[in-house]
């Protein structure tokens, strides 16, 4: 049976679930249009990638001190400070007249936008070892959520206004939302007697705080695991859309409905299967599994037959994507002299074949965050917890940063099943090496009796 400290206490968990959402949801409105933002102002396919890298880029550097800070000071203060900084830099990004201002403010949402960490440390505050990685789930499925309807929410508004200012306004506008509900719905979770402990000399909140813990032989084991397994599913992440234009012939509609497709297998294994694997089988094991699921679902999809759907239509496809803005994703498609499928063999077997192969993607992708943070948070003192989750999301950024390139460049070397080929034999390195690695958590992490 479980006991009463044992259980999850949903209604706390709640209001840090809606503002982690309404959050997201901001995000994810500006995500899908930053190359538009650029290609406005006339930038390169290098300037495109600027873009996308500033945020993480930055986050690199803010989210592990916001983290640490939130450890000394509280939770609800870097909340709103980070709230507040998100909002001004949509507000920025709508006004925004250069790429010099698109980018500009990208680096200032990066550098102070530590909401998810800040959100998973409270979160940590106000669970037991038992049942942490269920609401760190939580968290991930208000972000799985936020990422099916935001892309449905940008281009809804940009069809509508025709203006890209008009969407950074609306990402504003849930970012004002989160404000309200940290102020007057989220109750603080880190009482003052547990702050300002650890973040004494050494300890002192800062970019080198990731190198800190990186030295603490399991917790940079942990570190280490979180950005292998980042890199390859974040290429995994950018290099599908384009997997799809070769293989299946899928242009933005149908990339739109598989990712939808993986979001939602993403969300159901958030808020149903996670609570219940690692409190039967604990977050070592899953985190295993999560790594498994996830290698033999690249390799599934490297393997994924080359026939498009049948509605295809090559020259269709090439006046879609000729009528493309300048710099826009499918735009820079051509300048990396990718083949498009021909009309003859349209069927649905390699659409049917990659939607079956994506199953162990989608949950795997979301067992592995949430286990692993919270064998971060077991493995050092309660009063850690921002810390220790602002350098696992340091290491999320800097993954997010490289996977682009590193996946475009084995992409335009080796052919479209490249990296994912590659990506899946990786990721069963890393899980070799976690097996082995992560032995000692064995005999620390006791798996609670089945209630």
């Amino acid at each position: 049976m479980q006991t009463t400290e044992s259980q999850f206490n949903f209604r706390r968990v709640l209001p840090i679930f809606s503002l982690v959402f309404v959050d997201v949801l901001g995000l994810t409105v500006i995500l899908p249009l930053l190359h538009l933002y650029a290609a406005v102002y006339g930038a390169s396919a290098l300037e495109v990638g600027l873009v996308a890298a500033a945020f993480p880029l930055a986050q690199l550097i803010g989210v592990p001190m916001m983290g640490a800070l939130s450890d000394r000071f509280g939770r609800k203060p870097l909340l709103l400070i980070s709230q507040v900084t998100t909002f001004l830099s949509f507000i920025m990004l709508g006004l925004a007249n250069s790429l010099l201002l698109v980018i500009l403010s990208r680096v200032i949402d990066g550098l102070f936008g530590a909401n998810l960490a800040t959100a998973q440390a409270a979160i940590s505050d106000i669970t037991t070892d038992e049942n942490r990685a269920q609401g760190l789930g939580l968290t991930g499925a208000a972000f799985g959520l936020g990422f099916i309807l935001g892309p449905a929410i940008a281009i809804g508004t940009l069809e509508v206004s025709g203006s890209l200012a008009t969407p950074a306004f609306v990402a504003a506008g849930y970012s004002l939302i989160s404000i309200v509900l940290t102020l007057f719905a989220f109750k603080e979770t880190l009482p003052p007697e547990r702050r300002g402990r650890a973040i004494q000399g050494v300890r002192a909140p800062g970019p080198l705080i990731v190198l800190r813990y990186l030295r603490l032989p399991l917790v940079g084991v942990l570190l280490l695991i979180m950005f292998f397994q980042q890199v390859i599913f974040f290429g995994f992440e950018s290099l599908l859309g384009l997997f799809n234009l070769t293989r299946l012939g899928l242009l933005g509609q149908g990339n739109a409905l598989i990712f939808i497709y993986i979001g939602l297998i993403l969300l159901i294994t958030q808020v149903r299967l996670i609570g219940r694997w690692t409190r039967k089988y604990g977050e070592r094991r899953v985190a295993s599994l999560a790594l498994a699921l996830l290698a033999i679902g690249l390799v599934l999809v490297a393997l994924t037959p080359a026939q498009p759907h049948p509605l295809y239509v090559e020259r269709r496809a090439i006046n879609e994507l000729s009528a493309q803005l300048p710099g826009s994703t499918e735009a820079i498609v051509g300048s990396l002299a990718v083949d498009l499928p021909e009309d003859a063999d349209r069927g649905l077997g390699g659409v049917l074949w990659l939607l079956v192969a994506v199953v162990p993607i989608g949950i795997g992708s979301g067992l592995i965050r949430p286990s692993l943070n919270s064998l971060l948070t077991k493995s050092v003192s309660a009063d850690e917890y921002g810390g220790i989750l602002g350098a696992s999301a340091a290491m999320v950024s800097l993954a997010n940063a490289s996977a682009p390139i590193l996946g475009g460049l084995v992409f335009q070397r080796f052919g479209a099943a490249a990296p994912f080929l590659l990506g899946g034999l990786l990721m069963g390195g890393v899980l070799l090496v976690s097996l082995s690695a992560l032995r000692p958590l064995a005999h620390r992490q006791e798996v609670p009796a089945e209630s």
